[in-house]
């Protein structure tokens, strides 16, 4: 998560959407003030102003904005151009899962993934559980459960997408690639019918919204 209140916005991070090479183009350019919640470089340098602080929720990379409130009031927030980026949901399935077979942190999903197959990994119920709970709407809410998105970029459609971002900072952000998992290039080659109707299902909302599909 970034904070700018020299720029005005918000960027929130949703996980395995190509979030942190966003991160690392806009602390390329970022201002003094600038709250900068996660693991970059740069972020981790200025991990010691967040000390001290307290927010409504956990205060990490993946905050949501309702958790993050304490960085911010938020009364503040209609001043601000929120945005965060989506991804198809079946390649991110993909890409979180081959993440989580590489981490060493103690998490259950870590040893579901570690445990099982991509099929029998995205059919159990805790994976089924979080994944059905945490659409993209779920990350741009407030504490008051109001939606504060200022626009949705498709990681697949950025070229399009990043138009308004482009025009509120006054910059085009230069994002390269930053952790990519290790796996095919064609997610659909890990699917049998079952399994992408399944996600096509947990996923509905994001699906719809941004014009998804298998």
């Amino acid at each position: 998560m970034i904070v700018s209140p020299g720029r005005r916005y918000i960027f929130v991070h949703i996980p395995k959407t190509g979030g942190t090479a966003m991160a690392q183009a806009l602390e390329a350019r970022a201002m003094k003030d600038d709250i900068l919640v996660g693991d970059t470089p740069k972020a981790l340098r200025r991990k010691r102003r967040l000390q001290g602080g307290e927010t409504a929720g956990r205060l990490w990379k993946h905050s949501t904005l309702a958790e993050a409130e304490g960085l911010y009031a938020r009364h503040e927030l209609e001043g601000y151009f929120i945005f965060t980026l989506v991804r198809n949901p079946w390649d991110r399935m993909v890409s979180y899962y081959h993440w989580l077979r590489v981490q060493a942190f103690a998490h259950p999903a870590v040893g579901l993934a570690q445990r099982l197959g991509f099929a029998e990994f995205v059919a159990h119920p805790e994976t089924q559980a979080a994944i059905r709970a945490t659409p993209a709407s779920r990350y741009m809410r407030d504490g008051a459960g109001e939606e504060r998105a200022s626009c949705y970029l498709r990681l697949e459609h950025l070229a399009a997408d990043m138009a308004p971002l482009e025009a509120h900072l006054g910059f085009r952000p230069e994002m390269g690639r930053a952790n990519a998992s290790l796996r095919e290039a064609d997610y659909r080659v890990y699917y049998d019918a079952g399994t992408a109707e399944l996600v096509g299902e947990l996923c509905a909302e994001d699906v719809a919204r941004f014009g998804y599909s298998f």
